[in-house]
């Protein structure tokens, strides 16, 4: 395998905005990326990073990622939630998803937290079986729920909210 994990820097943005961009091709969204490297930056470096992003590199080039950050459950306290799991397609069967996998696994329980959670498309049955073979539980009976922008103003005017 012979790659490095370590924590994304400033300079490593713009490739990891590139597998943020390759993954939303591969979940047929590619059009869903409004993220830019400068939020990338702004958000995920310094001391008040909202979120941590660990990279897989080899000979300077990232060839995945696994960027993470903290929620709050009312049933176990603070958690880290896995946002995104991506290892470029060419380098995919190499183990490099495992080292970062495990990675945040051994992040999560380094800190004491109780839990670590993800989402993951019902459709990706690689990534599913990746997931309950290392042991993890795969909910299928929870359903993800989002509203973007567009739901939220129309929400917040059909409430009186906004004008």
């Amino acid at each position: 395998m012979n790659v490095h994990i370590r924590i994304a820097e400033s300079n490593d943005m713009a490739q990891v905005l590139r597998l943020i961009k390759e993954l939303a091709v591969y979940e047929k969204e590619p059009d869903a990326v409004e993220v830019t490297v400068d939020d990338l930056i702004s958000y995920g470096t310094g001391d008040d990073a909202d979120f941590t992003c660990f990279i897989a590199e080899r000979e300077g080039e990232i060839l995945g990622i696994a960027l993470v950050y903290f929620r709050f459950s009312t049933w176990k306290g603070r958690t880290v939630h896995l946002e995104d799991l991506i290892v470029r397609q060419q380098y995919r069967g190499e183990g490099i998803g495992m080292a970062l996998y495990t990675e945040v696994i051994k992040y999560t329980y380094k800190l004491g937290l109780k839990r670590v959670e993800w989402v993951v498309l019902d459709w990706n049955t690689s990534a599913v079986d990746f997931y309950k073979a290392s042991g993890a539980n795969v909910m299928r009976e929870w359903n993800t729920v989002q509203m973007d922008t567009e739901a939220m103003k129309k929400f917040l005017f059909t409430k009186g909210m906004l004008d």
